[in-house]
């Protein structure tokens, strides 16, 4: 069988060792970039590995996947973590991730101002959960977590259009109840189930190494500066920038399907849907600056600052300074002349998907027919879901099992 892959990110390395594994030798892998690791990549910076894509660390909860990766950077070259995230406040205080958990850090009248507020949210009232992203925000956490953290913070993420988003992909954010929260108050202790990453793995390396090691391994098989422009399900063919076709049994796609600029043998009416997907840009600074914390990362939902997130290299590199602060590209304007200041920025095209309202059907329709066509998405872009790093890497590993 001849596969061909479409990007080498985590993805389509994965997918690619795998069916080596497997025996299968007859595949290829075009990746537009002039290295492999998609939003994983590391770039050294005056000896300082710099993750361009953000943050990615390994989670430690599914054994599976981390021993398929500890084959190509072994495990005692990785440093295990548990969780370490704060959130910075609109008004400059500074408290645990997640909130509904840690308001108890908060000064005492806030804390019960919050906690007056979550009791009268929708979900201790008896109202049923809404469709709309917004609406839930308020349903769930409350009228002073969603107006002071998760709709400015959200907002930094993916935009101005909240109410653009549906519900499904929530599954994604911390569940704690109203009693938990106030448990953890009562105790001034975190008190619940810790989100996803609450232990992981990361490596002196930057997380580009290991993604790096297994492209060297299938090195033959890829295809650099090698962008594919148009895909056309009929005939599984793909032409790439400069002219080039290749045509495969089986084509397993995972870069954005928005990235191509035809997609030929679908519906017209499925081509308009896909059209309507979403994604955000977001750029990637490397500054000198620090911040007196032991958090590994921090949430801003702080509206008059630009960035959304920050991470501090001290506490996942001992030795090493700096920081890395992620703004959406639309948010860059924000900045001062000459304010933040940057050893290295890195503008990300495609960084997260945006959670629209008619994304899972439109992506459902798209993968039902595509396969049909033996033309498969995989991945955080091939599925648009914002698959971690992990999750992708299983996924990846049981197509290779169900493509052979």
């Amino acid at each position: 069988m001849n596969i061909l892959i479409l990007g080498a990110g985590p993805a389509g390395l994965t997918l690619g060792n795998r069916l080596k594994d497997m025996g299968v030798d007859t595949f290829t892998i075009l990746e537009k970039e002039k290295e492999a690791g998609g939003l994983c990549r590391t770039v050294m910076v005056d000896g300082v590995p710099v993750d361009i894509g953000g943050p990615h660390w390994l989670d430690a909860q599914n054994p599976e996947v981390c021993s398929y990766l500890f084959r190509f950077l072994p495990k005692d070259n990785w440093t295990t973590f548990e969780r370490n995230s704060k959130i910075m406040m609109p008004d400059g205080q500074i408290i645990g991730s997640p909130i509904e958990a840690n308001i108890w850090q908060l000064k005492r009248e806030d804390q019960v101002d919050y906690l007056e507020s979550i009791s009268k949210a929708g979900c201790n009232t008896g109202v049923p959960m809404p469709e709309d992203f917004v609406d839930w925000v308020y349903w769930k956490l409350g009228n002073r977590i969603a107006e002071d953290y998760m709709l400015p913070y959200n907002t930094k993420m993916y935009g101005d259009n909240l109410s653009e988003m549906g519900t499904y992909w929530l599954y994604k954010l911390p569940d704690v109840s109203f009693r938990e929260t106030l448990m953890s108050c009562l105790n001034r202790g975190f008190y619940g189930k810790q989100p996803c990453h609450a232990s992981f793995y990361y490596t002196k390396y930057g997380y580009g190494e290991v993604w790096k090691r297994m492209a060297d391994s299938i090195d033959a098989h890829i295809h650099y500066n090698c962008a594919a422009e148009t895909i056309d399900m009929d005939t599984r063919t793909v032409t790439a920038a400069d002219g080039t076709s290749y045509s495969a049994d089986v084509i397993v796609n995972t870069i954005p399907w928005t990235a191509f600029k035809t997609i030929k043998g679908i519906p017209e009416e499925l081509r308009q849907k896909v059209s309507e997907l979403k994604s955000t840009s977001v750029e990637v600074r490397f500054v000198d600056k620090e911040l007196e914390t032991d958090a590994q990362w921090m949430y801003c939902a702080n509206p008059k600052l630009p960035f959304h997130r920050l991470t501090l290299l001290k506490n996942l590199l001992p030795g090493f300074h700096g920081m890395l602060v992620e703004t959406q590209k639309e948010r860059l304007g924000l900045y001062k002349e000459g304010e933040c200041p940057s050893r290295l920025s890195y503008m990300n095209e495609y960084a997260y998907p945006v959670h629209t309202v008619r994304k899972p059907q439109i992506m459902s329709e798209l993968l039902t027919y595509s396969r049909k066509k033996n033309v498969y998405g995989l991945g955080r872009w091939g599925e648009h879901q914002q698959h971690n790093s992990d999750v992708t890497v299983g996924l990846a590993m049981r197509l290779a099992d169900e493509l052979i």
